[in-house]
């Protein structure tokens, strides 16, 4: 792979995972307290349910990402979908930054050279690439969840995190679609 190429995907692969944790975090500012905790049924997952298990994954794969298994040992993913009735925001947000940081300290460490090399998930080989498209693939599902379940909660108090409905005309005359991305 060109080192040019691989560095333009590197940054990229970056720019994406911040995308999803800048949208994230801006329905999870909207939020109460209480609302975190929130499942709409009992099949479903709550936010803090679904930060748990993101962080969890995240530490799990990105913690010696190059050299160990993706699936570590200490990790016992069913717990991470048990979350305490008075589990305070802070701890869910620890969890939140902490993987998070797991993610981009890894990633930050990557070289173009890095790219095509295996690395093993669940003991399935991966190329690097292979590996952090699959990561950003889960982390959009879940984010995904996270922004529909706040939207759901918050009903007439949401705050928009795009282009608001009924605004994309108005959005185009004032140049919103020039911008480059």
């Amino acid at each position: 792979m060109p080192e040019d190429l691989g560095s333009h995907y590197l940054a990229e692969i970056l720019r994406q995972y911040r995308g999803h944790k800048r949208m994230a975090e801006a329905a999870l500012v909207q939020l109460r307290d209480e609302d975190f905790l929130v499942a709409l049924d009992p099949e479903s997952n709550s936010i803090a349910v679904l930060v748990k298990h993101l962080a969890g994954n995240m530490r799990s794969r990105f913690t010696d990402f190059l050299s160990s298994d993706g699936e570590k040992p200490d990790r016992f993913r069913d717990q991470e979908f048990i979350v305490g009735p008075n589990t305070p925001r802070a701890e869910v947000m620890a969890w939140w930054e902490q993987g998070w940081n797991c993610v981009f300290s890894t990633v930050e460490a990557l070289t173009p050279a890095d790219l095509l090399r295996t690395v093993y998930i669940r003991q399935e080989p991966h190329t690097v690439v292979q590996a952090l498209n699959r990561a950003l693939g889960h982390f959009a599902q879940h984010i995904g969840q996270i922004v529909v379940l706040a939207k759901h909660l918050r009903a007439s108090d949401w705050k928009t995190l795009s282009i608001p409905r009924g605004a994309s005309e108005d959005y185009k005359r004032v140049g919103g679609m020039s911008r480059k991305p």
